[in-house]
């Protein structure tokens, strides 16, 4: 038995690479590879899509100190805050916030909406984490749309049976940068993943 954590990670990843049936681009490898290390779910490999801008304008938005807004405390929680104080960077969430709570009640939408209409008044806001609420990622696109923000980063990984698949498909078609898991599966999980791969590669060129 392996007892060492960098070992345990180490060889995942190497049966990772040895299992997988899906011809993935190298320069994706990090970050699909991670997902799959996360969930030991060789469909992310299929469904996972990356903007081919994705990964340039996230780590240039990372670089500038940026902001990045979670939808879920989970995400929040579970990003590497060593790589992001590295960087100046900070990740913030308002799902939890009693003004966003009261307002969505008083309107009668989702905490989810709120919290994505707030974010976006955040010029420092550069990246946005979408794990839990298609509705924030459905928002969110009304939001690029109408030009009230323009992420240099959407990771748009909402889980769920009702338009969680189709929040992906329309962010897609907003022309930012981003990353998604293709149809119902995702989680807070999959973009705390997907986002911890990014800030590695990062703490990697910088060493």
């Amino acid at each position: 038995m392996i007892l060492n954590p960098a070992e345990i990670e180490k060889r995942s990843f190497e049966i990772i690479d040895q299992e997988i049936e899906d011809n993935i681009a190298e320069e994706n490898k990090p970050y699909i590879y991670r997902i799959i290390h996360t969930s030991a779910d060789f469909e992310y490999g299929k469904i996972t899509e990356i903007h081919s801008d994705a990964i340039s304008s996230g780590i240039t938005a990372i670089k500038s100190g940026c902001r990045i807004y979670a939808d879920t405390n989970m995400i929040k929680s579970g990003v590497k805050k060593s790589a992001l104080e590295k960087f100046g960077c900070e990740i913030v969430t308002s799902i939890s916030d009693e003004a966003v709570a009261m307002e969505a009640e008083r309107r009668g939408i989702t905490r989810s909406i709120v919290g994505i209409e707030k974010a976006c008044k955040d010029e420092r806001i550069k990246i946005f984490a979408i794990g839990n609420a298609p509705t924030a990622l459905h928002a969110l696109k009304e939001m690029i749309f109408n030009d009230k923000v323009k992420p240099a980063l959407v990771i748009g990984m909402p889980v769920g049976f009702v338009w969680a698949a189709e929040s992906k498909e329309e962010i897609k078609k907003t022309g930012v940068p981003y990353a998604v898991t293709n149809g119902r599966k995702g989680g807070s999980t999959i973009a705390v993943a997907f986002l911890n791969a990014l800030l590695y590669q990062l703490m990697k060129q910088s060493d």
